[in-house]
């Protein structure tokens, strides 16, 4: 019995041996059954390639080379450069030149006449007038120049010309702080609180202000907190993908504004941005509505952080209209600055006295046409300049 057994066991043994022996001849040579997705060393080789570069074949096998397809990462998308800011003057400067020249052509016509008599002022003070500067102002630069040109006598279009330039410019009060970056601050983002009527661009002017910060190097975050006028979070953030700007939005129409503006200030904070803007509602149907709602995000986006600046939006073409709603909105918030926009076209220059001598405030940025970078910092000097061009 165990002599038997111990045949048999050896006769297994020696068939298994064979077994694998044959195993191993069938196998040989086969190329693998699914080529490489990733990209290939140089030392690498190829399915099917022996080891002295020989290109194993095997039965049925053809010349047809082996296709491997490369992953297919999406583009990264383009973003917008925007202009920058001191490009912008020049070409402002001409458009605001333009749409003026009638005003400077009128004033130093009057004013270089032989004779300026009772009726030469009146004329000149309704012209003024009818720039939009206001009553007050207007009556105080015909005073200082009929001072100016009693004591001089000079009658000469350039001596005028500089005389109403001087008094332009005091009315446009240079000395007045029109800074539009608000301080840095080592622990926390900057905060802007946009406030404006709805209909005068508010949210364009957002995105074009957000061009302006990205084109001095800052990283920006917008907070969609006008959240009850349809497609508001949609537009802005339209704007700030372009330039490569996150928006903090909310999912549901008529969320709570204060809500999504403490979102986005604490967004803000985690993130380390620079600068963060708060859009906002405009309805002036019930001013004590919007009183108690922008009160409100005042109140609940300053437990994280305290609002540096709040700009307000106007339109330069509502003229005297312009001025109520900045009442109403100065009563609301505490305006620190204004954004003029659309002073080209059939707006008046003279609203920038107005709206400044109304609000106590200097208007920071103007826009002057429908392009993306079609905004710019205020300058007095400029402004006072391109009137009397033309």
């Amino acid at each position: 019995m165990s002599d038997s057994l111990t045949l048999t066991i050896i006769i297994v043994a020696v068939v298994a041996v064979v077994a694998i022996g044959v195993i191993a001849f069938v196998t040989k040579g086969r190329k693998p059954k699914t080529p490489y997705t990733s990209e290939r060393d140089a030392d690498d080789r190829s399915a099917g390639q022996g080891e002295d570069g020989s290109t194993a074949t095997t039965e049925g096998a053809t010349d047809t080379a082996i296709a491997v397809e490369e992953p297919v990462f999406p583009a990264a998308p383009k973003l917008d450069v925007p202009e920058p800011v001191q490009g912008r003057l020049a070409r402002l400067r001409a458009r605001l030149t333009k749409s003026n020249n009638m005003f400077s052509k009128g004033l130093l016509a009057l004013l270089s006449q032989d004779t300026i008599d009772e009726d030469v002022w009146d004329e000149i003070e309704e012209n003024l007038l009818m720039a939009d500067l206001g009553t007050e102002p207007a009556m105080e630069l015909v005073d200082a120049l009929r001072e100016r040109v009693k004591i001089e006598g000079s009658k000469d279009p350039v001596r005028v010309k500089a005389m109403l330039r001087e008094e332009l410019l005091k009315l446009v009060d240079p000395s007045l702080d029109r800074s539009y970056l608000p301080e840095p601050h080592t622990d926390r983002p900057s905060i802007i609180m946009v406030v404006g009527v709805n209909g005068v661009g508010k949210t364009t002017t957002i995105g074009k202000m957000a061009r302006v910060f990205v084109a001095d190097d800052k990283d920006v975050l917008l907070g969609a907190a006008d959240t009850f006028r349809a497609a508001a979070a949609e537009q802005l953030a339209t704007w700030g993908d372009r330039v490569g700007v996150p928006t903090v939005r909310s999912d549901i129409d008529g969320a709570d504004p204060a809500s999504v503006a403490f979102e986005a200030v604490s967004a803000g904070i985690d993130q380390e941005v620079d600068i963060v803007m708060i859009d906002t509602a405009g309805r002036l149907q019930n001013k004590v509505g919007l009183m108690d709602e922008l009160g409100k995000i005042k109140r609940v986006v300053e437990k994280k952080a305290t609002i540096d600046e709040v700009l307000l939006v106007l339109d330069a073409t509502t003229g005297q209209n312009g001025l109520q709603q900045a009442k109403v909105f100065s009563e609301v918030v505490n305006v620190t600055g204004i954004v003029l926009t659309k002073l080209d076209g059939t707006a008046k220059g003279g609203i920038v006295v107005a709206i400044q001598r109304q609000l106590g405030v200097p208007v920071k940025l103007v826009g002057l046409g429908e392009g993306p970078d079609d905004l710019a910092p205020f300058n007095p000097e400029d402004f006072v300049d391109a009137l009397l061009e033309g």
